[in-house]
């Protein structure tokens, strides 16, 4: 009666800049799981927050019936046992956080697509690209309740569960990240800014930004470029050119980017360009939720971070 379980994920690089067509890198996270119970069948999750989640499953219904009534031949979900299955307690069982840029959301999608979908395209390491191109159009129209807008590549992400290089638009394919490239000590790690944050307005923001004519040649001239040069020599495994356009990256987002950083973490953002051992950039949207911090010192990086009372989320490390 339990759904496949899916994972979380993180956009390593191309949040934002993927509007305009940048490179994306974007991985799993096994860390925090979701998948579709049923309410009082072995489940962990307390009786009231599995009772709302089954409410927020009837207020999506309407939504996908609309989306198949206008596209039905793009919409390939058995919508009546849905229905069906919610009337008899169907809930997303999740410690996903919701508003902290790590697919809280992409992983519901994928888990009904799986589930629901009667003609769905399997969930495997390699993928052609007509199939990636057929899965990203069902979870963008899928995912756009949550967002006013989707691309659908967290749900593609969470579905697909391995590494995505997001090349362009239609330009999509799995990938592998040479981990035995990191030097010694070095991480990628998660620092929670303690609150929600809302990706709409935000990216509303950026939007209405980059009509200024100078804002948006910054964005292509040097956000772009540091974001591709972050993926690409991550990939090649050339740390000390990925250092490079990562401090380009980081400061990038510090000055042009403010609204997306909370307050109380831009002093350990500012504090990240002077030092040697980590960087901090956005992790999805920003104004909340996760701050993304690379780092080449990982045990000098966490004990500043400690001793300013934070604590640090390891996403990968190489001791």
């Amino acid at each position: 009666m339990k759904g496949e379980i899916f994972y979380a994920k993180i956009m390593l690089f191309g949040e934002y800049s993927v509007i305009f067509d940048s490179m994306g890198l974007t991985v799993p996270y096994a860390h925090f799981t979701g998948e579709l119970s049923f309410i009082n069948f072995e489940q962990y999750t307390e009786y009231e927050t599995a009772v709302e989640s089954n409410r927020h499953l009837q207020r999506y219904l309407p939504f996908l019936l609309q989306v198949k009534r206008e596209d039905p031949a793009n919409l390939p979900l058995d919508l009546d046992s849905f229905e069906n299955d919610i009337k008899e307690g169907l809930y997303f069982e999740s410690n996903i956080p919701q508003g902290y840029g790590i697919g809280s959301s992409g992983a519901l999608v994928a888990a009904i697509y799986d589930r629901y979908s009667g003609s769905k395209i399997k969930n495997r390491k390699i993928l052609t690209g007509p199939e990636i191109a057929a899965l990203k159009s069902v979870f963008s129209r899928m995912e756009s309740f949550f967002h006013g807008r989707s691309s659908g590549l967290d749900p593609l992400l969470c579905y697909i569960r391995h590494p995505l290089l997001i090349r362009s638009k239609t330009g999509i394919e799995t990938v592998g990240i040479p981990r035995d490239k990191f030097g010694a000590n070095h991480a990628i790690f998660l620092i929670d800014t303690g609150k929600a944050g809302q990706t709409g307005p935000l990216v509303n923001l950026f939007l209405d930004n980059c009509k200024n004519d100078r804002y948006l040649s910054l964005v292509k001239e040097v956000l772009i470029p540091s974001n591709n040069g972050c993926i690409l020599s991550l990939l090649e495994g050339n740390m000390g050119t990925f250092f490079t356009h990562l401090e380009t990256l980081s400061a990038f987002q510090f000055e042009y980017l403010p609204d997306m950083i909370p307050e109380h973490m831009k002093k350990f953002w500012s504090e990240g360009l002077l030092r040697e051992d980590y960087k901090m950039k956005l992790c999805g949207s920003g104004g909340g939720g996760f701050i993304l911090g690379i780092s080449r010192n990982f045990k000098m990086t966490r004990k500043y971070f400690q001793q300013n009372g934070l604590d640090l989320v390891p996403v990968y490390k190489n001791d």
